[in-house]
């Protein structure tokens, strides 16, 4: 039996698009729907920010409607369209078969059942649909009771479900704090009992989900979540273990390093860009190994970032980062401890860390990391004031380049670097203004004979 009700279409170029594509379909004798996250969101008196479709068409049927739709999961009857610059998964009904690897199904057999569809999707809350012309939402498993409850239920026996896609396990994580939802109590039951299942998972499937999660609504939410549930020691053990590593309370007074961490995410602002998200979770994660107790009672944590940038390395390689998004999380711990003496540095050095690429992500990471333990932001607020007092931090052309120094009748070689850093940090420092003076500089510095 199904609940209607009466939710307004939203305005805007998404909704009409998808207002159309859903016309045609229909017109050419197919009833199609709007599901998922879109029906949950209008019915949450949320804006959705995209729409995805359920329809009788076979895949080649909505081939035929739009020529240039994109056949992505054909097998699995997903096409993607486009109609005036807005992309739309649409999917075929399908029953639901058997997920031998707990990856994939084994068999896919379409329907014009769209309640046998909804019956096979993850949580009642994305098991709703949405007749755009019609304005109603429509019920079938009482996703409206779930929601209007804040409770995160799975379509089903969870474990089941679970067992069908394991990637539902981190769903259902992503989801609960996304949405602001309790986890009901045979669903937390699986999560715990299926996690070590999820090793078997694509690397790149986990490490999007958590990524959705860290710079989500809720990052600290989604963290505690893992945790609890033993998704994290299986995918980041590394992170798992920074519970219990009591740090000085003089510095941290706010706990250890798991309660410093989860108070990072808490205190960002949001949302989170990927590489900040990363770096933030990961900075602290060589604590664990190099902790040492000396005879003062006070925890140290000595090489606590080189170790942890080494470790950043395997992680990255685990969870098949992008080779950039690897070196930039990497540099981040790997330097996250150099704030500290900037203060003292000369001008030359700071103005070379002002205009590294990743700077300002790597100040905010510092403003976290000292706002989230012992509130001291002097370092923080005397970079700040650097940075507003140059025009731009980009370093100045340098004075004289390689050809200058042939000129000079030296050859190219490894003494080049150190001649040319000598003259960029001269001309930084004030010392030189020009390339006549430059050069004079050079010669009588490194005694070059003329």
């Amino acid at each position: 039996m199904s609940r209607v009700f009466h939710i307004a279409c939203p305005e805007g170029d998404l909704f009409a698009a998808a207002g159309e594509v859903t016309g045609r379909l229909r017109r050419a004798g197919f009833m199609t729907y709007w599901v998922g996250g879109a029906a949950r969101d209008l019915y949450m008196q949320r804006t959705p920010a995209d729409v995805d479709m359920v329809t009788v068409a076979r895949p080649d049927e909505v081939k035929r409607i739009f020529p240039d739709a994109e056949m992505v999961g054909a097998c699995f009857g997903v096409v993607l369209v486009k109609h005036r610059n807005q992309v739309f998964e649409i999917a075929t009904c399908r029953e639901e078969r058997a997920y031998g690897d707990g990856r994939r199904p084994d068999e896919v057999k379409f329907t014009d059942d769209f309640v046998l569809d909804l019956q096979r999707r993850d949580f009642t809350c994305n098991a709703m649909l949405y007749d755009p012309a019609g304005e109603q939402l429509i019920d079938y498993l009482n996703g409206v009771n779930d929601i209007d409850n804040s409770i995160l239920r799975v379509v089903g026996c969870p474990r089941e479900r679970f067992q069908e896609d394991h990637l539902r396990l981190f769903r259902a994580v992503r989801f609960a704090s996304k949405l602001g939802f309790e986890l009901e109590e045979e669903c937390q039951a699986a999560l715990r009992e299926m996690a070590g299942a999820t090793a078997v998972l694509a690397a790149e499937r986990v490490r999007q989900e958590l990524e959705n999660m860290l710079t989500g609504a809720d990052p600290v939410r989604a963290l505690e979540l893992l945790k609890n549930s033993g998704l994290l020691k299986v995918w980041l053990p590394e992170v798992d273990a920074l519970a219990g590593v009591e740090q000085y309370k003089k510095y941290h007074p706010e706990g250890d390093v798991w309660q410093h961490t989860l108070l990072m995410f808490q205190n960002a602002r949001k949302p989170l860009d990927a590489a900040l998200a990363w770096s933030i979770l990961l900075h602290d994660i060589g604590k664990k190994p190099t902790f040492s107790c000396g005879e003062d009672n006070i925890p140290h944590f000595y090489c606590h970032e080189q170790v942890g940038a080494d470790m950043v390395k395997d992680i990255a390689g685990r969870l098949r980062f992008s080779g950039a998004m690897a070196d930039t999380v990497e540099h981040a711990v790997r330097n996250h401890m150099r704030f500290a003496s900037v203060c003292n540095m000369r001008t030359a050095k700071l103005r070379r860390l002002l205009a590294e690429a990743d700077f300002v992500m790597e100040l905010e990471l510092h403003r976290l990391d000292c706002l989230s333990s012992n509130q001291l932001m002097g370092t923080w607020e005397f970079l700040q004031a650097r940075l507003q007092s140059f025009n731009s931090t980009a370093l100045p052309e340098p004075l004289i380049t390689g050809r200058d120094l042939i000129a000079l009748g030296l050859t190219p070689g490894a003494e080049f670097k150190t001649i040319l850093n000598a003259v960029m940090d001269a001309q930084l420092e004030g010392v030189l203004q020009d390339k006549a003076s430059a050069i004079e500089w050079v010669i009588e510095k490194f005694d070059i004979k003329k």
